[in-house]
């Protein structure tokens, strides 16, 4: 990201650098942020040793993200020590998880913004400039789902994410997203729209549609599901050449929303839905809401319904309880299922989470060894699938030139995330391609998990 102007015209407030942790739904709370300190006169700047203060958007979700987080703010208060930056922001999910405990942790933080205090963030940067003392903003959820207008965006141009609604019911026992991030909320279908437009005028060919929960969408403001809706509307959106739907939780799955899904030219056959498990006690203990018949079907109809469908999901490795006979359940569930993509995590203890008041829990060593096994069995279904692809075509979406190596470049497929899934490396023979061309490619090799392709 290079330094960008302030919107306005008048002299700027003060310089400020940047720090975005965690999630796609993390990503855009960050981009509002730097939107609202842009329009209101603030200087972003690359490096935090050039800027005034620095505002760090934290991750809370679980322990390695609270580390990496906890690291980030750490860093910037040694420069703060050293006279180099003027004070420290820190907001976000740990910020609204600590909350005031975060400030007794670390006394030399300026203040804190809360999840649902990110609206403030340019009072905040005011009274640190003008040396008025402000420790935290805190703010309820909201019933509706914050705007997420006039982004200052920090993903390359040519993709975005796209936040549908805000917080969670399901009330998993393994998570704290609720608490830190509140009920859902669903934004409102105009709202949306509006968000997309500005998007797709910004260069975006890639939408990502993303939300704790995206099935969920609209049952709080109109009483039903209507991402079936939404998707129609958002499909008529010039611009976007791929619409992409993350966090696809399994329910709320009807014959309507796989239609559209079909029948869209402009909605990809990708679906991450994250399952966390397939055992029919594991699920219960995890108050998933979900049974093993049900998610099998639910796969079915999805693969009938949708041609040529990548579907992603995430799977939870021991989790209190989990007896080694279920956890074979689960690595058979996918070799039989044989996922596109597959992500594991192994449960991480969270304090306030009901899951931690049980019992029986796994040791460290175990978990992560369940882990590697179902890492293991995926790797080889994703080896055999690539094979299957050599001296195939595929539509590829360029991200960037390989650095000085000419004629090369890194791409994505639709069965591709970004920053979660694969890569596509290109080759071109004197080609010029561009972020966010879409290219066809003939598939000549493979590299683990990653494909190489020539540009026809």
């Amino acid at each position: 990201m290079t330094d960008l102007p302030i919107y306005s015209d008048q002299v700027s407030k003060g310089r400020y650098s940047f720090i975005s942790l965690g999630c796609p739904k993390n990503t855009v709370d960050s981009e509002r942020m730097l939107g609202l300190l842009q329009l209101d006169g603030y200087e972003l700047v690359r490096e935090p040793v050039n800027a005034d203060f620095v505002v760090v958007n934290t991750c809370g979700f679980i322990e390695e993200a609270r580390t990496e987080s906890y690291g980030a703010i750490d860093e910037m208060l040694e420069l703060k020590n050293a006279g180099k930056i003027k004070g420290v922001i820190v907001s976000g999910c740990l910020a609204e998880r600590q909350k005031e405990e975060l400030l007794i942790e670390r006394p030399g933080i300026d203040a804190l913004v809360g999840v649902f205090g990110r609206e403030e963030v340019t009072k905040v940067a005011d009274r640190l400039m003008g040396n008025h003392e402000q420790r935290t903003v805190f703010r309820p959820a909201p019933i509706r789902a914050l705007p997420d207008t006039d982004r200052l965006r920090i993903t390359p141009q040519h993709f975005a994410y796209l936040k549908i609604s805000e917080g969670c019911d399901r009330l998993c026992t393994f998570c704290d997203i609720p608490r830190m991030r509140g009920k859902h909320a669903s934004k409102p279908m105009e709202t949306i729209l509006l968000e997309a437009h500005q998007l797709a005028a910004d260069g975006v060919k890639e939408l990502n549609i993303v939300a704790q929960d995206t099935t969920y969408y609209g049952i709080d403001n109109y009483g039903e599901p209507r991402l079936a809706q939404l998707l129609r509307e958002l499909n008529e959106v010039e611009g976007f050449e791929w619409i992409r739907l993350l966090y696809f939780y399994p329910m709320y799955i009807s014959d309507e929303l796989i239609d559209v899904i079909c029948d869209s030219n402009r909605i990809i056959p990708y679906i991450d839905m994250p399952l966390q498990h397939i055992n029919d006690q594991m699920l219960r203990r995890m108050s998933r809401r979900v049974n093993k018949q049900q998610t099998i079907e639910t796969i079915e109809r999805l693969r009938a319904g949708i041609p040529n469908l990548c579907l992603r999901t995430t799977m939870l490795t021991g989790f209190p309880g989990e007896t080694d006979q279920q956890f074979e359940e689960l690595v058979e569930f996918v070799n039989e299922t044989r996922f596109d993509r597959l992500g594991v995590f192994s449960y991480s203890f969270e304090e306030a989470t009901p899951s931690a008041n049980l019992t029986d829990h796994i040791d460290e060593d175990v978990k992560v060894a369940r882990r590697e096994t179902l890492m293991l069995a995926q790797q080889k279904i994703m080896y055999e699938r690539n094979e299957l692809l050599i001296n195939s075509r595929l539509s590829v979406m360029v991200d960037q030139a390989v650095p000085q190596q000419a004629n090369a470049w890194v791409g994505r497929s639709q069965a591709d995330a970004p920053d979660i899934d694969s890569l596509v490396f290109l080759t071109g023979n004197g080609t010029q391609l561009s972020p966010g061309q879409i290219v066809e490619a003939e598939i000549v090799t493979v590299s683990e998990y990653d494909l190489i392709g020539a540009v026809l």
